[in-house]
């Protein structure tokens, strides 16, 4: 029983966080709304993750899902650290790389949960073969993507240094 609540929690959490990760995506960068969308996407990664290590259905033992939950902990933590501690150089682009990152992984889980759910889908080769196609087109958008992103924490960079000079703070970049 305590499986079937810990599913629905695991779902719930992958639901809202798809949603969420679309939205800090799809927002300017910098601006309130997408700091507090973009926590509450990296709360629910983390109970979506956590969640996933607790269960053990598939073969009773750790396994490759389990192995993923890890690497998306990394990559969540990857881009949440840097963000938070505004630290070390170039933090910008680190939370980028490893926010995008964090979302491409959550796509592939979700293509991947979705393919095996096909009923002539055998198992294993709809997970490699959902996994691949996203982790590509993923790595497509996150290269491309990125001018436009740099551009956006260029600007967000350059209105705090104005900000932090007019109140008499360092002149200095943070980067």
């Amino acid at each position: 029983m305590w499986q079937d609540m810990l599913g629905g929690i695991h779902l719930g959490n992958a639901v809202f966080s798809l949603l969420a990760g679309a939205a800090v995506l799809t927002l300017r960068k910098g601006t309130r709304l997408h700091k507090w969308i973009g926590y509450t996407y990296a709360t629910g990664m983390l109970v979506l993750n956590v969640s996933a290590l607790s269960l053990y259905r598939l073969n009773g033992d750790f396994n490759v899902f389990h192995a993923c939950a890890l690497v998306s902990l990394v990559s969540l933590f990857g881009g949440m650290v840097p963000a938070i501690l505004r630290r070390p150089a170039g933090w910008l682009r680190m939370h980028y790389e490893f926010m995008a990152w964090s979302y491409v992984g959550l796509v592939a889980a979700a293509v991947s949960e979705t393919a095996v759910r096909l009923p002539s889908a055998p198992f294993w080769p709809a997970v490699a073969i959902g996994s691949v196609l996203v982790l590509a087109g993923g790595a497509l958008a996150v290269h491309f993507l990125r001018p436009r992103f740099q551009r956006q924490f260029d600007a967000t960079e350059r209105t705090a240094l104005r900000r932090r000079q007019a109140i008499g703070g360092t002149a200095q970049s943070p980067r």
